[in-house]
């Protein structure tokens, strides 16, 4: 099946995809990882990128949608992929259409306060970048990381001020997908709220693998 992502900062929704593409055997393909992918592969589209980020400014929308589409006409899609961080606007969405089937919008539902919650939480390592949090994955030393003994430290961007900005940001750019695929019958609530595997378990009976 061809899944799109949807969900709030916080959801998990980058967990979630790499434990289903492991399980299901199609790919998680993020923006993050289009790019890096079209950068490496020199690409005339991964020129153009790398160009534009190294200058400083942002990939727009058409070099975007154009980059998504070629991924999307390699071979390891054909039996199905999870796009995660695209679309993010209507517009593109609507240019999604004309070239990709899509299945099904699975959209990880979770409360602002339950994002806070996640977010606020997280520490990461210094040394190796490895994510704990101090409620549902604490480190055996607080504010030691448990892999390498680097210092942990809370991302400026999971500052309760930066989780507010970016939930004001979803819910203007982002949200109104939601309302996009469930008039199309293509949307599938799933609550966020509870511990990963569980959300995985909710995941793997609404769509059982011999579907895909």
């Amino acid at each position: 099946m061809n899944f799109i992502f949807l969900g709030p900062p916080g959801a998990g929704k980058g967990t979630l995809a790499a434990a289903v593409s492991a399980s299901y055997g199609i790919p998680h393909i993020s923006t993050g990882e289009i790019f890096r992918a079209a950068i490496k592969a020199q690409t005339p589209l991964g020129c153009k990128v790398k160009a534009i980020i190294d200058s400083g400014s942002l990939v727009g929308d058409d070099i975007t949608v154009e980059l998504v589409k070629e991924r999307l006409s390699q071979p390891d899609t054909k039996n199905g992929f999870i796009l995660d961080g695209f679309p993010r606007t209507i517009a593109q969405a609507e240019a999604l259409e004309k070239f990709a089937r899509i299945d099904c919008a699975v959209n990880f539902d979770i409360d602002d306060n339950g994002v806070v919650e996640r977010l606020s939480g997280r520490r990461v390592c210094r040394t190796c970048s490895h994510n704990f949090h101090v409620v549902f994955m604490p480190p055996e030393k607080e504010n030691i990381c448990t892999h390498c003994g680097g210092e942990l430290f809370v991302r400026d961007d999971d500052k309760p001020e930066a989780i507010k900005h970016r939930l004001e940001v979803y819910r203007a750019q982002t949200a109104p997908l939601i309302d996009f695929y469930r008039s199309k019958n293509l949307l599938k609530d799933i609550d966020a709220k509870p511990a990963t595997d569980l959300v995985l378990q909710a995941f793997q009976t609404a769509f059982p693998k011999e579907r895909t």
